[in-house]
This record gives C-alpha cells, sequence and structure tokens, in this order.
C-alpha cells in the first residue's frame, strides 16, 4: 500500500500525517460494519454525488424550460412581425371619407369614417378591419386570410361573403327586391 491515493497525497503535501489516519480508520470502520452486521454503510461521498446529479439534472431542466420559453417568445415576436409587415404593404391609404362604418371590437362599437364604396366592399366582406398599433387599418379579404393565419386575434371585423342577389339559384325570395340602402 505504499502507492495508494493517501500516500500519494501525503507525499505532496496535501494531507497531513494524522489525516490519513484518520481517514483509514473511518474506511476500515465502515468495512467491519458492512461485513459482520450486513448493514449498508452510506458513504457520504456517495450522498454528496447523488445531489450532484440531482442538482445538475435540475438545472439542466430548468435550462431547457427556459429555453423553450424564449424560443416561444421569439416564435410570437416573428408572427408579429410578419403580421405587421402585410399590413404595412397591403393596407388602404384612401379609405377617409364621411360615411360612417360601424363594427364590433370585442365588447365594444366602434366606427370608422370611409368613403362609400369602401363601405360596400366591408359589408360585402371584400375588406376587412385589422388591429394596427394604436388604431385600426383595412386590408383586402385575402390579405385577411393570411393574418388570420399567423394571428387571427388581429382581425376585428372581416363580413361573411355572400353572394349577390342574382347568384342563387334556389332563392325563394328572388322575385323580392331588398333594399340596400339602409343605414343604422
Amino acid at each position: 500500500m505504499g502507492n495508494s491515493f493517501g500516500d500519494q497525497f501525503l507525499r505532496a503535501g496535501l494531507v497531513d500525517k494524522s489525516r490519513l489516519e484518520k481517514a483509514k480508520k473511518s474506511k476500515r470502520k465502515q468495512q467491519k460494519l458492512k461485513q459482520k452486521q450486513k448493514v449498508e454503510v452510506v458513504d457520504e461521498s456517495a450522498k454528496a454525488a447523488e445531489a450532484a446529479r440531482k442538482a445538475a439534472a435540475e438545472a439542466a431542466e430548468r435550462d431547457r424550460e427556459l429555453n423553450r420559453q424564449q424560443q416561444a417568445a421569439a416564435e410570437a415576436r416573428a408572427i408579429q412581425a410578419q403580421v405587421r409587415q402585410l399590413v404595412e404593404q397591403n393596407r388602404l391609404t384612401d379609405a377617409g371619407g364621411d360615411v360612417v362604418y360601424n363594427f364590433q371590437d370585442g365588447t365594444a362599437i366602434r366606427s370608422l369614417h370611409v368613403a362609400e364604396s369602401i363601405r360596400d366592399r366591408l359589408a360585402r366582406g371584400q375588406l376587412a378591419i385589422v388591429r394596427f398599433d394604436a388604431g385600426y387599418a383595412m386590408v383586402t379579404a385575402e390579405v385577411a386570410e393570411k393574418i388570420g393565419q399567423r394571428d387571427a386575434a388581429c382581425i376585428v371585423s372581416q363580413a361573411d361573403s355572400r353572394p349577390e342577389a342574382g347568384e342563387g339559384e334556389d332563392d325563394p325570395y328572388a322575385d323580392y327586391k331588398v333594399p340596400d340602402d339602409l343605414m343604422w
């Protein structure tokens, strides 16, 4: 046993002789207890190693969860950037007018001043109103569909596109003309 780790530590000056003897006695006592009483002696270094493994596993799980959260936030920012780009490139800029168009945003009724032709297109479902910055913007139905695929919460109002009065094949009310100039 002249070449054991304890002797190597002693020669290197890392431990003193009394500490080395104490460690050897402790090891012999544990071996005797194990052999005579068939008692499982728990080694303190094994406890420390197990605790270190648990701590490392918990830290790795926290890191994975943090990484998932960061990826989700990055994806949400990318989607918002895509929606912003779609709205900025495709919104109607000449929509101002003197006709009031009312629409529902959540539980509130909002209104926009638009031109008569824009109001008709909004009512037919050819245009949609989307939430943009602190206000609203109008985009075509195709762009609204693309926006809805990315974030449906951005679309505030889009009427269902209905066929024109003459396009219905089995329309029982085809003979009755409904006025389309009613304002509410």
